[in-house]
């Protein structure tokens, strides 16, 4: 990509998208394209056609998708499987009709088979069944894999496929029904801090263990993937380290300075018992995370101050 090339990243007000935007700029990338979903809706096959052929994209970073935790996954279950379906067949397709020279598609560690042996190699895609609670979406995503490699091979197309692990950072969803376990966790226990309540209930077992990357470490895997990266099939981005859910609880607690007690809610799932990425094949091309968990949370925790 050169520094005046026009990029355009969908989904640029969400943790991954954000993050990536200040990337670009942060390398001195001068031409990238933004559209809000108030302005462009992706799931409007008409809206997506005509801004790509109205803005003639050359890269495109394709980082929107209805996202949430098991709740939300489990309760908009058809919402999730045709909204991001609906968003990246017309992104993807797009693309090709008009020529984009390259194309990343963001998904998630959740394609993989809820019992696939750890860690998650990328070719156990498909070799299982999928965690119920978030298969719509995991089915979603799996279709975008198969259509940037589809269109590769049918026509050409240079689409790839990168796959994070869990995510947290700036520009984090903290909603108390819809956010992921880790803003979850860090409302929890920073609403308890101020209301000097006795103790924090944790759903589960406190079992499950869970690898954390950083959305800012994400986004320099993505851009240094944009440069270097032009395969079929799909790439595992995160740190290939991970730790309970009950560690990440106490680190929370440790960060946000809670002084109660923990309680975990057994009642409550837990989901898949483990899902750590194998990340050897993005370490042998060079890259590697640099923010450890412990700094992230400092950072974050600042953003969910500044932002609540």
């Amino acid at each position: 990509m050169e520094k005046n090339s026009k990029i355009y990243i969908a989904g640029h007000r969400g943790m991954v998208g954000s993050a990536i935007y200040r990337k670009l700029i942060e390398e001195g990338f001068t031409n990238i394209i933004t559209r809000t979903s108030e302005e462009l809706d992706l799931r409007d096959q008409q809206a997506v056609k005509d801004f790509f052929e109205h803005e003639k994209p050359e890269y495109v970073f394709l980082a929107a998708a209805k996202v949430g935790g098991i709740i939300a996954n489990n309760t908009y279950r058809a919402d999730f499987l045709y909204e991001n379906l609906a968003i990246q067949n017309n992104v993807i397709h797009q693309s090709y009709v008009n020529e984009v020279k390259k194309l990343m598609f963001l998904g998630s560690s959740c394609i993989y088979p809820k019992l696939a042996p750890q860690p998650l190699r990328e070719d156990y895609l498909l070799t299982g069944l999928l965690e119920e609670t978030n298969e719509p979406y995991a089915i979603a995503k799996i279709a975008g894999i198969k259509m940037c490699d589809a269109y590769r091979a049918q026509y050409g197309c240079n689409f790839i496929s990168v796959m994070p692990t869990n995510l947290y950072g700036y520009n984090d969803n903290y909603h108390p029904q819809n956010s992921h376990v880790l803003p979850a966790l860090i409302r929890k226990f920073d609403e308890a801090k101020k209301s000097n309540t006795k103790e924090v209930v944790v759903w589960g077992s406190g079992s499950p263990m869970r690898e954390f990357l950083f959305a800012d470490d994400l986004a320099d895997a993505c851009y240094f993937l944009m440069q270097n990266y032009n395969e079929p099939n799909l790439i595992n981005i995160g740190t290939g380290e991970d730790l309970t859910i009950k560690d990440l609880a106490l680190l929370i607690k440790e960060t946000v300075g809670f002084e109660g007690a923990l309680v975990f809610d057994q009642s409550k799932p837990d989901g898949t018992p483990r899902k750590l990425m194998d990340v050897s094949k993005l370490h042998s091309l060079g890259w590697k995370h640099q923010i450890e968990l412990e700094q992230g949370l400092k950072l974050t925790y600042q953003d969910y101050l500044n932002k609540i």
